[in-house]
């Protein structure tokens, strides 16, 4: 078997390695555009709430879409390494409240959105999240035609 067909294998396992090494890039990238923002203080905005972050506040990068449900959903068509771009295209990573990423946890848009007394008890916007979601879908299916 050729390594392109071990590495689209529809079966294979779920695995964040690369992932992983993406995120961390693309972090750092964008800690640096909020420190240039906030003159040396990084500023965020919230993606969920559309409230400042700053640097030294309890913040999360987030994947709007999970890499699990990305992974499953392209596995069969992409490398490990080009799943790790489509689930790290800027539209899919935002900056929340850690308190907020961990209460959508790896639940998908819709299930978190379903929660309404949880949404509304973190101050989070539903109107935003699916701006983000839409955002997000949008980057990932241009990441994805350029790698037809």
């Amino acid at each position: 078997m050729s390594q392109k067909q071990i590495d689209t294998s529809p079966n294979r396992p779920y695995w964040r390695f690369e992932i992983d090494q993406v995120f961390a890039a693309r972090k750092a990238q964008m800690h640096q555009e909020a420190q240039r923002r906030g003159g040396g203080v990084a500023l965020f905005e919230d993606c969920y709430t559309g409230k400042t972050l700053r640097g030294g506040e309890d913040y999360h990068y987030e994947h709007i879409f999970s890499a699990e449900e990305i992974f499953m959903r392209y596995r069969d068509r992409l490398t490990n390494a080009q799943i790790a771009e489509l689930v790290n295209c800027p539209e899919n990573i935002g900056v929340t409240l850690a308190t907020i990423n961990r209460s959508k946890g790896k639940k998908s848009v819709g299930e978190w959105l379903a929660d309404t007394a949880k949404l509304a008890q973190l101050g989070v916007d539903p109107a935003r999240v699916r701006a983000a979601a839409r955002r997000a879908e949008e980057g990932i299916a241009r990441a994805f035609q350029r790698m037809r």
